[in-house]
């Protein structure tokens, strides 16, 4: 009851996810790619004399894409470094002053101070604060708005041009993955639950051959906003975590992890879409009855969506990672269906970065 008390005191105890912004080099190609690949729609246009923007929303998930129309715009120097990539995670609270002031005198970053604002759907309150790498966290407030809503200056599209065909299924966005520097893992930790309160929840040592990484989970008291942190394990052979820092130029976002609640018909509808996923190899599926009996998804529907499977006592685990499709191999995508579970299983870990190393090896090493 103590511990209860003391979580929900912090100033960011309801921070929720709200939205993902990314810097984009080409953004009729980029909203193509979501749109005709995965699904979203357009419900949103924004921009100014130095960008222009588009919302994109499926399920409960919001998505931004920027690209700059003049080199003042700071997607200009980001895309520059990095290629496309995620630049802003988006943290929604009904006091962006408080957890601004809380954040910052912990040591975050002061991007931007609070500033109010006025708008149908838009939010009523905005501020900026860092995060790691050069990803920022923008805090907005939407008053008594239910659901997601657009961004501050957005204009809504009410009748998309193109709508999604039916049955793509992604809801929400499960968890983010960020790769940063050897050494970094427990700094970066210790920064969220500094400035923002989140919670540490599972560790994990990854071996992949001869090379090797740690991760650890950060959360938010709220639930909403999981961050999955992962750094290359000192002294080991470099590996797809040094390939992502050294494409990327530095730390970032390697992938958004989208649930669905039947991963087996999201994988096929997204395929069909033209979405490519990493192979699975058969003698995972040979031995998988040795761990885990599924329940929602036969073995037979697994092996075709080369879903790997998992459980804990809470229930049963289905994940995918999609292939990247980035000019520098970097950021790419995961289906994930959770039916119950709510921890991160170590044996689809180990699996989902062996198919990764598999990937990576069979293109040469990094491309």
């Amino acid at each position: 009851m103590t511990e209860k008390a003391e979580t929900t005191a912090h100033p960011a105890a309801d921070v929720q996810l709200d939205y993902v912004e990314m810097y984009v080099e080409d953004l009729d190609a980029a909203a193509f790619s979501w749109v005709d690949g995965y699904g979203f729609t357009v419900v949103g246009t924004g921009g100014s004399t130095e960008h222009r923007s588009l919302a994109l929303r499926q399920g409960g998930i919001s998505l931004v894409l920027t690209m700059a129309t003049s080199d003042r715009h700071p997607a200009a120097a980001y895309v520059a470094a990095h290629g496309d990539g995620v630049a802003d995670i988006a943290l929604c609270t009904a006091d962006v002053a408080g957890v601004y002031r809380s954040a910052v005198s912990a040591g975050a970053a002061a991007v931007r101070e609070p500033a109010r604002h006025v708008g149908g759907g838009a939010p009523t309150a905005t501020a900026t604060i860092g995060g790691f790498g050069d990803v920022a966290h923008t805090l907005v407030d939407r008053a008594a708005a239910t659901g997601t809503g657009l961004p501050a200056g957005f204009v809504p599209v009410l009748e998309p041009a193109r709508r999604p065909a039916a049955g793509v299924g992604l809801q929400k966005i499960d968890h983010i993955a960020v790769c940063v520097e050897n050494g970094q893992l427990d700094p970066t930790v210790e920064y969220y639950r500094r400035t923002l309160g989140f919670d540490f929840i599972f560790e994990e040592k990854i071996a992949v051959g001869t090379q090797a990484m740690n991760s650890k989970v950060s959360q938010s008291l709220s639930g909403s906003v999981t961050l999955t942190l992962l750094e290359p394990e000192y002294g080991a052979q470099p590996g797809q975590i040094d390939d992502f820092l050294k494409g990327h130029q530095g730390p970032g976002v390697q992938h958004l992890a989208f649930a669905t609640d039947d991963s087996v018909r999201a994988v096929h509808a997204l395929e069909s879409r033209g979405v490519t996923f990493l192979s699975t190899p058969d003698a995972y599926y040979d031995r998988l009855g040795e761990r885990v009996t599924p329940r929602r998804h036969t073995p037979a529907d697994l092996r075709a969506a080369n879903l790997l499977a998992d459980e804990d006592h809470d229930g049963q685990l289905f994940q995918i990672f999609t292939v990247s499709a980035h000019p520098r191999r970097t950021i790419f995508y995961e289906i994930i269906e959770r039916q119950g579970t709510r921890t991160f299983r170590a044996a689809n870990i180990k699996a989902l970065y062996e198919a990764l190393e598999s990937d990576r090896t069979g293109r040469g090493g990094a491309g």
